[in-house]
């Protein structure tokens, strides 16, 4: 309520659905007409145009009124003045970052205060190979009891005109349904539903304090890459999980089989108590330990987005430990096999020795890439082998003998032949149709 010159004038902004009931005229060149249900169809085409640019709306009336304090329940009569558009461009980055994201299989839905037909114009610009973006109100949700509500946000791509108590309550209905659910925001009316989330994620230079003190995560630069590259980070980690662990039992199996191998062939396994020590000190300790905690290549962003509990683990590592057994057992056995044909049996105990660690080192270096971590552990467990098959009264207290190049050679050999197999087995098995691996779309939300 402001003072004009003829007395007490009230303007009223706000969203259009709330004002315009409340208007009974409406200001036009020739002055004040009265808001019949033709000049409100002309309106609701204006705003409906409007909105469907991707602008946010504000509709803005005013009337005389004879008192300074008017409660909500006085605001009538109004005399309609035109609507106030703000237009905020979607950032290029925007929609190949949305992509990303649910090609990672996390199922975004955004959540906004403003005109159902702006926040759809809004998604189509983010996501329009998508076609028809799901859209509902605020309003729809409320019929809804909280089973239903979570059923129906499964189905939803935008959620319009929505309150912080919305806010809270779409979080609340996703983790009852056990989603897992971050939630962005930077006003002050997104901190309640930023805290409830399990991450809660607040944008630091345009974010209030309130937004940025019930945050798990700020964002300090605003982009919606950022939080794409903390989600690499912590798919990274499933992914180094699973090699790390397809090392260490994929291959302790692999001993395992190239021992009852050479016991049922020979009467006696091909190496001794000390010599799988050495084997599981040179291959499970630093190289298994550089694998896990190694960073994640930067060529390598999408495929980490692939990774997670669901498609990391159960299956996929499975038939990765499968296929690490296989090739340790066949690096090893190709190496005492051709040993034995060549020398003396304790000589063709050494070769089965460096064939294993060769073999499994060589999957290491698969699994690692270029990261060099895992490189100088490898290189270093090499060299102790080497050191330790090579160095006399060493070589005998692991009962080992040291070898000449055609016995290195023949290991060599036998690890570089096992590891090539493995890599192509796998990139084979990669590619067939894997039943249970498919990330669900909704397997995440945010």
């Amino acid at each position: 309520v402001g003072r004009a010159a003829d007395g007490l004038l009230l303007s009223v902004k706000g969203a259009p659905e709330s004002v315009l009931p409340r208007c009974a005229s409406r200001r036009t060149a020739e002055g004040d007409r009265p808001l019949d249900a033709a000049g409100r169809e002309e309106v609701q085409a204006m705003l409906a145009g409007r909105a469907g640019a991707g602008h946010r709306i504000l509709a803005v009336a005013e009337c005389q009124v004879s008192i300074e304090q008017v409660s909500d329940e006085q605001v009538d009569g109004l005399v309609f003045v035109g609507f106030l558009t703000l237009a905020d461009g979607v950032r290029e980055s925007a929609r190949p970052a949305v992509a990303r994201i649910r090609a990672a299989g996390v199922h975004t839905v955004m959540i906004t205060g403003d005109h159902p037909a702006t926040a759809e114009a809004i998604a189509a610009k983010i996501s329009p190979d998508d076609g028809g973006q799901r859209v509902v109100t605020a309003t729809d949700l409320d019929r809804l009891d909280d089973a239903a509500l979570a059923e129906r946000l499964m189905a939803t791509d935008v959620v319009a005109r929505c309150t912080p108590a919305h806010k809270v309550r779409i979080i609340q209905a996703l983790q009852r349904q056990d989603r897992t659910v971050a939630m962005t925001g930077d006003g002050a009316n997104d901190a309640p539903a930023i805290r409830l989330a399990d991450v809660g994620i607040a944008l630091g230079q345009r974010g209030t304090p309130a937004a940025r003190a019930a945050a798990d995560l700020v964002v300090t630069d605003d982009r919606l890459e950022t939080i794409i590259a903390t989600l690499v980070e912590g798919r990274a980690m499933w992914s180094s999980v699973r090699h790390a662990l397809s090392i260490l039992v994929g291959g302790n199996l692999g001993e395992i089989a190239f021992s009852v191998l050479t016991a049922a062939a020979t009467g006696r396994s091909a190496l001794t108590g000390r010599q799988l020590l050495l084997v599981n000190l040179l291959t499970d300790l630093a190289p298994a330990l550089a694998i896990a905690v190694r960073p994640p290549a930067d060529d390598s962003a999408d495929h980490l987005l692939r990774e997670g509990p669901d498609s990391s683990l159960g299956v996929t590592m499975t038939r990765e430990i499968g296929l690490r057994a296989a090739s340790t057992t066949l690096g090893a056995t190709a190496g005492w096999t051709i040993a034995r044909w060549t020398g003396t049996q304790r000589r063709a105990s050494t070769v089965a020795l460096a064939s294993l660690i060769g073999t499994q080192l060589g999957q290491t270096v698969l699994a690692g890439g270029t990261s060099p971590s895992v490189l100088a552990a490898t290189a270093a467990s090499v060299g102790v082998l080497v050191a330790v098959v090579q160095t006399p009264g060493v070589s005998q207290f692991f009962g080992c003998t040291p070898l000449g190049p055609v016995g290195w050679t023949i290991a060599t050999g036998s690890a570089l032949g096992a590891t090539f197999a493995n890599g192509a087995l796998t990139k084979l098995v990669d590619r067939l149709p894997q039943p249970g691996s498919h990330r669900r779309p909704d397997a995440d939300q945010s």
